[in-house]
């Protein structure tokens, strides 16, 4: 039973809950579900879904290590939103289609 689902389609991260749980175990799965993705790394990640607050830390922490800016799905903008960046090709709060 995974409370937590991750897909990759191209340079996007679908994520997302799957059976109930709580955090403790849910980071667990969502970490789980992001190692067996493994990704190479690269320019930019995108995520676009839904998270909590422990899950995102996971999320950014891990990428944040393998990608050179990680950008995440605004909804009411109907963008991906620059929130990390190590590359100076993505300027922190830059929008992306």
């Amino acid at each position: 039973m995974a409370t937590y689902k991750i897909t990759k389609d191209g340079d996007t991260l679908k994520i997302g809950f799957a059976d109930p749980g709580t955090n403790d175990m849910i980071v667990k799965d969502a970490t789980k579900a992001l190692t067996d993705l493994d990704l190479a790394g690269g320019k930019i990640i995108k995520i676009d879904g839904p998270a909590s607050l422990p899950v995102a830390c996971v999320l950014a922490h891990v990428l944040a290590h393998k990608f050179g800016a990680v950008a995440v799905k605004d909804p009411k903008l109907g963008k991906f939103v620059v929130a990390i960046t190590h590359d100076p090709d993505f300027a922190l709060g830059a929008l992306i289609d």
